[in-house]
């Protein structure tokens, strides 16, 4: 039976005059993340079929794959860090005056952030018109032979490499999106240099349960003769890098710390805070560097000679040298945003911490950012400060390793909330997600709550000055008010309870903000959480001189928050 679609569709034209919403709601139709992860895991055991399925989209698109060597790509991968990496490389370029296109996922308010043209997410006007030009000439093409579209992550790709070449981009950094070997960004034939960011454990059920399967999956993108770096990694990954550097004849390097290139200068400033990113910047220096160097680009910097303390003795992946940077590169460093990673928002007594950590090592070094900025503001003269967590998690991550690494920042409450921003979200396009249902992200919800509150019993046993909460189940139930669903934990309950289960991510940060940031409404009266901690909770956080709250664990969540904490970047 042929698909039905909306009139707007079969009408439409390449130029873009369907409206964006429309484009985007298309484009939802064609999964998002979680169903192209499953796709992804029945197809992995041929990752030939993957990517020669992919090159077939692109050539019903109207491009070949040798087209795509025109944009001098640099291609990175990674398991944390690898957005801010690109992020720094980007920012360094355009500093040298050059025209940037810059591919990332996911994004956090709006879709059109994955492809950004000079740092900047490309126009409402420019989404529509690549869209359509994509889609229909998928439609056009289709055949009993190739009868499908290609999935979410997969056509954005596609329509990435037509923006980039249609509006003569002089490079453009690509983020793998998972992996590597499968990823479909893995098309590009010869980028003019890769990287790998640090390695961790994530998307374990495609990647492979260990350190060594995902740096396997990594190297997937190394190229024959194509220079590529990576930054400190445990042994066993970094000995995997290396080998398949080796079988895929690719010079491979190890960069260089930062604290290399500042030596006999003052401490580099970085756009972007915690310690965790200066790893991230050395490898965007030597991924822009090398970039210039091959496309024999002036203004290099000078080489430093490395000192014999910094050599890897008998290691198996040779150091890169350091070099004295230009004046280009520290500002692309200083100048360098990316939303939503160790992002802080000060609203008067009220201090949003946002960061999209989701693994058990960015989770690490979200704490300790964390702790250090909440520790470097000035104490409350009258010391009443409130600390709050927001949290979610999603896919297959152990949340209750992630919850147990939150424990020790001494949080007054745990706010547990989906990712949806709304409990209806059927009018925001761009955070739809059809692979997620309400009930299903409230019940993960109720399981991290009673995570929380059993290792605080646990951490309780071990401090005795730590009230302890009771064992906790949820119920679900309407609010007879308003219809919706709030989350009611059983009635023996102590009143110092610190976890608390919001429905959507509006009407938890109502009540974490009680009115006191100007961007959020004061929570309603009728839409009052019935548990007693929740009006205890309120006003203590109406009364605090400091309220800081860290919100991780998601990008997703961090992207929904900023959506309502920043309304000007839904525009």
């Amino acid at each position: 039976m042929a698909e039905m679609l909306p009139a707007w569709v079969t009408n439409g034209t390449a130029e873009g005059t369907e409206p964006e919403g429309d484009a985007i709601r298309m484009l939802n139709t064609l999964q998002t993340n979680a169903s192209y992860l499953e796709q992804v895991k029945r197809e992995r055991g041929d990752p030939q079929a993957q990517l020669e399925a992919m090159q077939g989209f692109l050539e019903r698109s109207g491009l070949k794959v040798e087209d795509l060597d025109r944009l001098n790509i640099i291609h990175v991968t990674g398991t944390k860090g690898k957005g801010s990496a690109c992020a720094f490389t980007e920012c360094i370029l355009r500093n040298y005056g050059l025209k940037t296109g810059f591919y990332s996922s996911p994004h956090l308010v709006q879709v059109r952030e994955r492809i950004r043209i000079n740092g900047q997410p490309i126009s409402k006007d420019l989404f529509n018109k690549y869209f359509w030009l994509v889609y229909n000439r998928l439609e056009e093409t289709k055949d009993p032979a190739h009868a499908s579209m290609p999935a979410y992550f997969r056509f954005l790709t596609i329509m990435a490499f037509h923006v980039f070449l249609e509006e003569k981009v002089d490079l453009a950094v690509v983020e793998v999106g998972i992996g590597g070997t499968y990823d479909c960004t893995n098309i590009i034939r010869t980028p003019v240099v890769c990287g790998v960011s640090s390695l961790g454990i994530d998307h374990t059920s495609i990647l492979g349960d260990t350190m060594e399967k995902i740096a396997w999956q990594k190297g997937g993108i190394f190229k024959p003769g194509v220079p590529a770096f990576t930054v400190a990694q445990p042994e066993r990954p970094l000995e995997v890098l290396r080998e398949r550097a080796q079988e895929r004849k690719c010079p491979l390097y190890l960069c260089p710390e930062l604290d290399d290139f500042e030596e006999g200068c003052q401490a580099l400033e970085l756009g972007l805070a915690g310690a965790h990113q200066r790893s991230n910047a050395a490898l965007a220096l030597q991924l822009a560097r090398t970039w210039l160097q091959r496309r024999g680009c002036q203004g290099l910097g000078e080489l430093k000679e490395v000192p014999p303390s910094t050599e890897l003795l008998g290691g198996p992946v040779p150091l890169a040298p350091a070099f004295r940077l230009t004046d280009a590169m520290i500002q692309g460093l200083r100048d360098t945003e990316w939303l939503g990673r160790t992002q802080v928002l000060s609203r008067g007594p009220v201090t949003w911490y946002l960061d999209g950590a989701h693994t058990t090592s960015s989770i690490q070094a979200c704490v300790r950012w964390f702790r250090q900025a909440a520790l470097s503001q000035d104490k409350p003269h009258d010391g009443s400060e409130v600390r709050v967590l927001l949290f979610n998690a999603t896919g297959d991550r152990d949340t209750a390793a992630l919850l147990k690494l939150l424990v020790p920042c001494h949080f007054d409450y745990a706010v547990f909330c989906p990712n949806f921003t709304e409990v209806s979200v059927a009018n925001n396009a761009d955070q739809q997600n059809f692979n997620v249902t309400l009930e299903n992200a409230l019940t993960r919800c109720l399981e991290n709550q009673r995570t929380w509150t059993r290792l605080l019993e646990e951490k309780a046993g071990q401090d005795p000055w730590l009230p302890s909460p009771l064992r906790v189940g949820g119920l679900l139930q309407p609010a007879p008010a308003r219809g919706s669903l709030l989350l009611v934990p059983p009635a023996p309950r102590p009143l110092n309870s610190p976890a608390l289960v919001f429905p959507c991510l509006a009407q938890a940060l109502r009540w974490v903000a009680q009115g006191r940031d100007p961007q959020l409404a004061a929570p309603t009266a009728s839409g009052a959480h019935p548990h007693p901690a929740a009006s205890s909770g309120a006003v203590l956080l109406r009364e605090a001189a400091a309220v800081r709250v860290l919100v991780t664990g998601s990008l997703h969540l961090v992207g929904g928050a900023l959506r309502l904490l920043e309304p000007t970047l839904s525009q």
